[in-house]
């Protein structure tokens, strides 16, 4: 099966635990086997004879599968020679030695489907590739994220924490941290401003019926966290912020000209994710979405979307994104998919999101099919400095909710209309997209974002009175600074600066002392010289400003 993270899994109950050590050997006896370049052969063969096979080999899970899946006749894989039987849709290569380069990565434990009830397995987690110099390079790759994981930089860096006896897939911001989670608010917030958006704020839970209007009971109940009770009503947590920013449209009457209506809220939300499948920032339990609801006349779509465009592309290229993928996804021919909406309210959205990006000159590709069920969708993607890519954005339509919840607005002709909904957000989530800024820049964060700046290090205690007085200078001309005045050698302030990965260090010395200056050392490129403090404080003042990289 299918893994983002790895390549593929394969479940397994083995007569023993299995251990890392144990991954060597049996990689070794799967590249023995593909040398011999044994075939695949498929059967097709009856649901009774399928049942009877693998009641013989003593698989009762494969048994379980083949019952609920399994309707007339189903493929049954074998590779002649060897014990190898598998129930599967495929297709197979034809033969083992198609199997040119592989690596198995890792163990976890599994439930059988997802339930903790029910048997566990042990997970064995690989990747393939066509070439070995292509699996060269994604292990390269890959030794690359482990320097870079959020999670040991986030505790080297004290940017966060999760603790147990608060909740696993819960997010504890540190003051670090905190620091350019403000950092990214408040860019987002400027462009906010910019482009017309309303700031609303929303509770964090609400009567259950509520999310019966909405259609999350009847579609999303599992993800939720269970009702609880008040005063004989049920409440839930929201898993997210639509029908709330639904109310505030639907307090006053709308008329056309009030269209469209922008609400952005940083909301958060909780949603019931599995243990097994919880990873750092990058997924949890409770996280805060960069949320905004557009709720516009059908003649503003492509307007509307447009400057969502030009939004996503501003902030990500401000964070040094230079890669930016799009997906248009549309309902195409699909069948069956229980799409909700008019024919013609689909082909207008479509034709309106594919000019929107033609507009703007943008590359994309068109994913027939994979629209919501409730309208088609943008969905934006970016490289990061290792090139790994990262789903992260999304524009999405919306003919469901508008209908669900009645939503109007009075047109120039007099009558009741009903609006479309545009669902936007750039980050996916803070939590997220904060994990894949730590990985991008490995922990090193340009100085608007750095939660500290600059650390001033006097070379000995004669020097802390300066030390003191440059520190109160830069902090009172708005910049994040630490002054060391230990009583450690110069070498070693260095040292610690640089693994909190500071962009600028004062050393300040005798000579510094007594021409009134300071020693500029810059992370990367080491010693830049000696200047005023006042010419530093210009220099990294337009770094700031501009959010230079």
């Amino acid at each position: 099966m299918d893994d983002p993270r790895y390549g593929f899994f394969y479940d397994v109950i083995a007569p023993r635990n299995l251990t890392d050590e144990d991954l060597p050997v049996i990689e070794k006896k799967m590249k023995a086997l593909a040398k011999q370049n044994l075939p695949y052969r498929r059967e097709d063969i009856e649901k009774a004879k399928i049942l009877d096979l693998f009641k013989e080999r003593d698989e009762p899970l494969k048994c379980e599968l083949i019952d609920e899946k399994v309707d007339g006749t189903a493929s049954v894989y074998y590779i002649d020679n060897s014990p190898f039987i598998d129930f599967c849709l495929g297709p197979h290569v034809p033969h083992t030695g198609k199997l040119k380069a592989f690596r198995l990565l890792a163990l976890s434990g599994a439930y059988w489907k997802g339930d903790a009830e029910r048997p566990q397995m042990q997970r064995i987690y690989g990747t393939a590739f066509a070439t070995q110099e292509e699996l060269d390079a994604w292990v390269k790759q890959r030794e690359e994220a482990e320097k870079r994981d959020h999670r040991k930089l986030g505790r080297q860096l004290d940017l966060f924490s999760i603790d147990d006896d608060y909740g696993q897939g819960l997010i504890l911001w540190h003051p670090k941290g905190g620091i350019i989670r403000n950092e990214m608010e408040r860019l987002l917030r400027e462009e906010l401003e910019k482009r017309g958006y309303s700031f609303v704020y929303t509770p964090h839970i609400a009567k259950r019926q509520l999310w019966f209007t909405s259609g999350h009971e009847g579609n999303y109940a599992d993800s939720m966290y269970a009702p609880t009770s008040i005063e004989e009503e049920e409440y839930r947590l929201k898993p997210m912020n639509c029908p709330f920013h639904i109310g505030i449209y639907k307090s006053s009457p709308r008329s056309y000209r009030d269209l469209p209506q922008r609400y952005s809220e940083m909301g958060t939300v909780y949603r019931a994710e599995l243990s097994g499948t919880l990873h750092g920032l990058m997924r949890v339990r409770g996280f805060s979405v960069d949320d905004a609801h557009l709720f516009v006349r059908p003649d503003q779509v492509s307007t509307e979307v447009s400057d969502c465009l030009d939004f996503a592309i501003k902030v990500f290229e401000t964070y040094g994104f230079e890669k930016v993928k799009f997906e248009l996804s549309v309902r195409g021919a699909a069948e069956n998919k229980g799409y909700l909406g008019a024919d013609e309210d689909w082909a207008s959205a479509e034709e309106q999101l594919a000019l929107a990006l033609k507009e703007r000159n943008i590359v994309y590709e068109r994913i027939e099919g994979e629209a919501a069920f409730y309208g088609p969708k943008i969905d934006i993607k970016i490289e990061d400095a290792i090139g790994r890519v990262w789903q992260l954005g999304t524009i999405q339509l919306d003919f469901n909710l508008p209908e669900r919840f009645e939503l109007e607005y009075t047109g120039e002709d007099n009558q009741k209309h009903r609006p479309f909904m545009i669902h936007r957000a750039l980050f996916g989530s803070i939590e997220r997209f904060f994990g894949v800024l730590i990985e991008h820049y490995a922990g090193a964060f340009p100085l608007w974002l750095a939660p500290v700046q600059v650390a001033v290090l006097p070379i000995a205690d004669r020097i802390n009175d300066y030390a003191a007085s440059v520190t109160t200078e830069l902090k009172e001309a708005g910049f994040r600074v630490e002054a060391n005045l230990k009583s450690d050698k110069i070498g070693a302030k260095i040292r610690d600066a640089q693994l909190q990965k500071v962009p600028y260090m004062l050393v300040l010395g005798d000579k510094e002392l007594e021409e009134q200056k300071v020693a500029v050392r810059e992370r990367k490129q080491g010693d830049i010289g000696a200047m005023p403090l006042d010419e530093f404080k210009e220099m990294i003042g337009q770094q700031k400003q501009l959010r230079s990289l």
